[in-house]
């Protein structure tokens, strides 16, 4: 009788402050220390640099707050995959779960891994990405995937062995990279340079392309708009997977309360330390410095400053740190929902089944595997610059589904209701229109190839539903 309980129920072992670290952990890999250089070449300037990360921080704000109420009415794994389907029907659901599945979950954690081992490389040059290992056709292998691969094998492996283990490296390292991360704030603005600051906020709301001289273009109206919504894409990227958490929902104590009060709280922490690291990197560095930073390093130019020339090796173990544990929190949550998935008759069979402790280890072999050959590929970057734009809608379908719930199921439990509803949810909804119509009109490269991802999924679709009728 047991052994039927552990294959078919997970257990609920994730307190308040583990899913709140989920949160936060699942956010902080390593945009937070490179993409400021990207957006401040959109912009060129330092007020348009902070308003960004806060338009981003709003937007992350209001959509954790407005998903409270779903949390509480479905407090079970599968999250987004779950609020989708119920809101409009299993295809919509399912179109989220493919895409999580072949790009957005398992491209970050191709990402993060691959930029664990980049950082790795400057205290073990024997893991750079320049050291080719293996060539094979036109795909060099280089150290530094095969680290990356190892790292993603290695947390897949942990996880496989029960939630305890992935809890405590998600409590220990999201606590360690909070500690660092407020450290380097706090040191920044002991050291900051006045007359550095000051020059960087002479001009603070002029909108202009910064050039690699140092020279500045304005831009028109127009494209001041597009180059807002092409800067939001890494701050979009790097404040992403806050959602996590709402994939591992069978695992959460009282999760009606926790995973809306986890939401909250953990994108609120984020949203502060990235405006006050932003804010570090203007109190320490030019504008140009930040924006052509070598390989776009930003918080290693920064840490330089701030601490001398042990600052490289300081910055390399933060991000080291906080890669690790980033990724250990998407590989945790991304296989709760292929295991819904597949007890709706949609993924994988074997995906439905839990292993002896009590996780869907099937799934996490097999985002292991879709992860590892996208670290191989090298194309991930690409694919994540793509799928930004389909994250924001899929975001936008979720929080359009609070309405739509309120008239289909009216008198439905709702333990917690959206935050400022009916106006703070389409807010939301008109910000993230606003991106994606602004990325389709100005960076088109941005938003096609990751609706033919999305798409595909429609055949797909159609053909396990097809294999499960046949099965039943």
């Amino acid at each position: 009788m047991n052994e039927t309980l552990d294959q078919n129920e997970m257990k609920r072992e994730l307190g308040l402050l583990d899913a709140t670290l989920l949160v936060a952990g699942s956010m902080i890999g390593s945009g937070i220390f490179i993409v400021a250089a990207d957006i401040t070449r959109n912009v060129g300037s330092a007020g348009w640099l902070i308003a960004v990360w806060l338009i981003t921080g709003l937007m992350t704000l209001i959509a954790a707050v407005s998903y409270g109420e779903l949390s509480a009415m479905f407090p079970k794994a599968g999250g987004q995959y779950v609020y989708l389907k119920e809101a409009y029907n299993p295809l919509v659901g399912f179109l989220y779960g493919w895409s999580f599945f072949a790009v957005i979950q398992t491209g970050t954690i191709a990402a993060v891994g691959v930029a664990f081992s980049k950082f790795t490389a400057y205290l073990w040059p024997q893991v750079s990405e320049d050291l080719i290992l293996l060539t094979v056709g036109s795909v060099k292998i280089s150290a530094a995937q095969v680290l990356a691969i190892a790292i993603i094998i290695l947390l897949t492996y942990i996880n496989t062995k029960g939630v305890k283990g992935g809890k405590m490296i998600q409590t220990s390292f999201t606590l360690t990279k909070l500690v660092s991360l407020f450290g380097l704030i706090i040191f920044g603005f002991i050291v900051m340079k006045p007359e550095i600051w000051t020059s960087n906020w002479e001009n603070a709301w002029s909108m202009q392309k910064l050039s690699p001289d140092g020279s500045f273009q304005s831009l028109t109206i127009a494209a001041a708009l597009g180059a807002v919504a092409a800067a939001m894409v890494g701050s979009i990227f790097s404040s992403d997977a806050w959602n996590n958490v709402t994939f591992i929902a069978g695992e959460v104590r009282n999760p009606k309360r926790n995973i809306g009060l986890s939401l909250f709280l953990g994108t609120m922490i984020v949203t502060i330390v990235y405006v006050l690291a932003n804010l570090v990197y203007l109190a320490v560095l030019p504008l140009e410095e930040i924006a052509y930073a070598e390989k776009d390093r930003v918080a290693v130019a920064a840490s330089s400053v701030i601490f001398g020339n042990v600052g490289t090796v300081i910055i390399a173990l933060m991000i080291m740190v906080s890669t690790f544990g980033c990724n250990n929190g998407l590989i945790l949550a991304g296989a709760r929902v292929y295991h819904t998935m597949a007890n709706d008759g949609l993924f994988f069979k074997k995906t439905a089944t839990l292993n002896k402790h009590a996780v869907p280890e099937f799934g996490l072999w097999l985002q292991c595997l879709v992860a590892s050959a996208l670290c191989l590929s090298g194309k991930y970057g690409d694919l994540l610059d793509m799928i930004s734009f389909v994250v924001v809608i899929f975001y936008v379908l979720t929080i359009l589904g609070i309405y739509i719930l309120r008239v289909k199921r009216p008198d439905a439990e709702r333990p917690y209701k959206a935050f400022g509803y009916p106006f703070l949810p389409a807010l939301y909804i008109i910000m993230g229109i606003s991106f994606c119509i602004l990325l389709i009109i100005y960076k088109p490269n941005f938003t096609w190839p990751g609706l033919i991802i999305v798409l595909t999924g429609v055949p797909i679709y159609y053909m396990w539903k097809a294999l499960d009728k046949n099965k039943s």
